[in-house]
């Protein structure tokens, strides 16, 4: 598996959404959701899927199609957050509940 960094700096091969899509694990995606509950995701198993949030016109992990993160980096054309040259409250209120 290639490694890969997702814009807020997260290591996607670390992301439970991301390790369960790559080795389509049914199993991995119902721990995950179970999991991220207690993050105040609600997200159900069979919307554990990513390909990283940089991947387009892949499948994305629903919760990318709302990180703000995210679309700030598309729309600054940036690899990942460290290549951005501003202070941001995005990253500071960032949940690293999507780690293992």
């Amino acid at each position: 598996m290639r490694k890969m960094v997702a814009f807020c700096g997260l290591h996607c091969n670390e992301c439970r959404a991301y390790r369960a899509t790559q080795n389509n694990d049914n199993t991995q995606r119902i721990k995950t959701a179970e999991a991220w509950r207690q993050y105040g995701h609600l997200f159900k198993p069979e919307q554990i899927n990513c390909t990283g949030c940089r991947s387009k016109g892949k499948l994305n992990f629903d919760y990318c199609n709302v990180c703000e993160i995210r679309k700030c980096g598309l729309e600054k054309n940036v690899k990942n957050c460290a290549y951005c040259n501003h202070a941001c409250e995005k990253l500071a209120k960032f949940s690293y509940g999507f780690l293992s």
